[in-house]
């Protein structure tokens, strides 16, 4: 989802939202904290796709859906991204169109590729930590080495790793293929859809998770629907409940 900016405004607590949504962040609260707790957010049109076929992103997703990603942020420890995003989008990941404290920003660049580069390695307070297998964190950010299986680093790893470090909730925002990889590795409790209201017709679609064979093995998890200002939907799906 890309990010845009408009005056800091409150919440930047759960129990500052409007009354429509307020519930949404209870179970970041109730969370367990012996053990990680992990989200995950995706923008999606209604026909489920998270950019146009050349790439362009920006703009599908509202100030109501970007409102809510900026607070889901403030009520986490950290926000994860992979190379990818970086590259792509190159995100600031901080908390900036709600009341609230930034989190650790964590890229996942398993070779190292992208150096020292990038509005995530802003000097504002925020701890910085890099994943990667075998490259050299960028200066201020902490290196969180990790070996690759199967030519890449285990969700579960890195979610046990950040926890290791007091890294508790975690958010996990992009892009699409490592929130897929997250999701088939049973490593994520709450997946936020943020559903617009707009047709693209043909482009990069969400979710590419593992494919089954039948209905029966699909994931139906129990979900509430919040609707937001200009027709935008979330779906908050708990994905360690079945529907």
């Amino acid at each position: 989802m890309s990010e845009g900016r408009i005056p800091a405004r409150s919440p930047g607590h759960p129990e500052e939202l409007d009354a429509g949504r307020a519930d949404i962040f209870a179970p970041f609260r109730a969370a367990p904290a012996g053990k990680p707790f992990v989200v995950a957010q995706l923008g999606l049109s209604l026909d489920g796709r998270i950019a146009t076929h050349t790439g362009e992103s920006r703009g599908i997703n509202g100030d109501a859906a970007l409102d809510h990603l900026h607070a889901i942020r403030a009520n986490v420890d950290a926000v994860l991204v992979g190379a990818g995003t970086v590259e792509a989008d190159d995100p600031q990941l901080n908390v900036r169109r709600v009341r609230g404290r930034n989190p650790a920003r964590v890229v996942i660049d398993p070779s190292g590729r992208l150096g020292g580069a990038g509005k995530w390695l802003d000097r504002d307070g925020a701890r910085l930590l890099m994943v990667s297998a075998g490259g050299r964190a960028p200066h201020g950010a902490e290196l969180v080495r990790l070996p690759l299986v199967d030519g890449l680093i285990s969700p579960r790893a890195i979610v046990d790793a950040l926890f290791a470090t007091g890294l508790r909730r975690v958010l996990v925002e992009g892009g699409a293929r490592t929130i897929s990889a997250f999701i088939d590795a049973g490593c994520v409790d709450r997946l936020h859809i943020l559903m617009a209201p707009v047709i693209i017709g043909s482009g990069k679609t969400g979710l590419d998770l593992a494919p089954v064979a039948s209905l029966d093995r699909a994931l139906r998890p129990k979900t509430g629907i919040h609707v937001l200002a200009g027709g935008e939907v979330v779906f908050d799906c708990d994905l360690r409940q079945s529907a």
